[in-house]
């Protein structure tokens, strides 16, 4: 699924840094104290996307990643590849984002897709797309990952 725009951009100075590997425990690189380096996150929002995702994976059985940072050129393909990189891929789901290039993908493993359609995800989407025009990076994927997980429903 692919949502396209956006909106509006991070403010100036405010790099994005993605993921070492998907599926792993943080979503940006964290420095040696408290402060998280370069990334778009303060390390409340950190705390509070790690906790959606560990209650995302426990609820469904299914494995939620979150990529933020720059797609090479096919972005869906780019996406894909990315989501193959997942243990377990065929129960994994991909949230992928791109502020800078406006671009939001999320990619189903085979499994997953059986409980999350492709209306879901355009609708988890088109409510992430919101979030992230208001300016709410943070908020936009927890409430994406929340409506994934709603429609995955439980184990």
């Amino acid at each position: 699924m692919t949502a396209g725009d956006l909106g509006k951009q991070p403010r100036e100075g405010q790099a994005l840094t993605a993921l070492d590997e998907p599926g792993g425990d943080t979503l940006v690189q964290a420095s040696s104290g408290n402060e998280v380096e370069d990334g778009p996150f303060t390390t409340r929002q950190l705390l509070r996307l790690d906790e959606a995702l560990r209650v995302a994976d426990e609820s469904t059985g299914l494995t939620f990643s979150v990529y933020i940072g720059e797609f090479e050129t096919p972005t869906r393909e780019f996406a894909e590849k990315l989501a193959a990189q997942v243990k377990d891929s065929d129960h994994a789901v991909l949230l992928a984002v791109s502020p800078n290039q406006r671009k939001l993908e999320i990619v189903t493993g085979s499994e997953a897709r059986k409980r999350i359609s492709d209306r879901d995800a355009k609708l988890a989407g088109l409510s992430m797309a919101a979030a992230f025009a208001g300016g709410d990076l943070a908020g936009g994927v927890m409430a994406g990952l929340d409506q994934l997980a709603s429609h995955a429903g439980r184990r």
